[in-house]
């Protein structure tokens, strides 16, 4: 796969990142997806193929929650997504998760929400 854009280096980064990652039952993985206006996260059990957790932006359940500013395409928002994912995780019972990135830096908003889930009760 030739590198021609942004987009086509996430993706080969991504790729290569999940021959690595995978969430099993005692460890799910914490996927995040950003996209310009908006950031999710699921926390998924690759063995089963289901998603035990998640949350996004565009929920009205998380939207109720953004204060002082904040909405999907930035850091305050990515922080309430990262503590209300680790807040529905706990209550199914996951503690320990695998954390992937998704082909996109550990900087700004996928940082918030890494963060956040650890401030918010989860281990990785």
């Amino acid at each position: 796969m030739k590198v021609k854009t942004k987009k086509d280096r996430r993706t080969r980064v991504r790729l290569r990142q999940r021959q690595r990652i995978s969430g099993t039952p005692e460890r799910p993985r914490l996927a995040v997806n950003r996209s310009l206006a908006h950031i999710s996260a699921q926390v998924i059990d690759d063995h089963a193929g289901r998603t035990i957790a998640s949350a996004s932006s565009t929920e009205p359940a998380v939207r109720g929650r953004f204060e002082d500013g904040a909405r999907g395409g930035n850091v305050a928002g990515a922080r309430i997504v990262g503590a209300v994912v680790a807040e529905r995780a706990l209550e199914k019972g996951v503690k320990h998760v695998v954390f992937d990135r998704g082909g996109f830096l550990y900087h700004g908003r996928v940082r918030s929400v890494a963060e956040a889930a650890r401030e918010g009760g989860l281990d990785f």
